[in-house]
């Protein structure tokens, strides 16, 4: 099953198209399947609205990277005094 599939899976349950053991059902795949993919797409999209700056242009940088620029600037500072 592809990540297509597994987003209209999850688009279906979210709207209130379809539950989800009648997504099962419709995309012939187990009931967990379901679970799993709707459960992972909340969790990116959760993933993805924290990362995000309102007003401010999307980076390619990722939070992780951005912690560590912060902490090498912050040594840096330290290093400094």
């Amino acid at each position: 099953m592809g990540p297509s599939e597994k987003y209209e899976i999850y688009v279906n349950v979210l709207s209130g198209q379809a539950t989800q053991r009648e997504a099962a059902e419709r995309f012939q795949v187990d009931r967990s399947v379901v679970v799993h993919a709707c459960r992972v797409a909340k969790q990116g999209a959760l993933d993805a609205l924290a990362a995000s700056v309102p007003g401010r242009r999307a980076t390619t940088k990722s939070a992780e990277q951005r912690q560590l620029e912060e902490a090498q600037a912050e040594i840096e500072r330290l290093r400094a005094t």
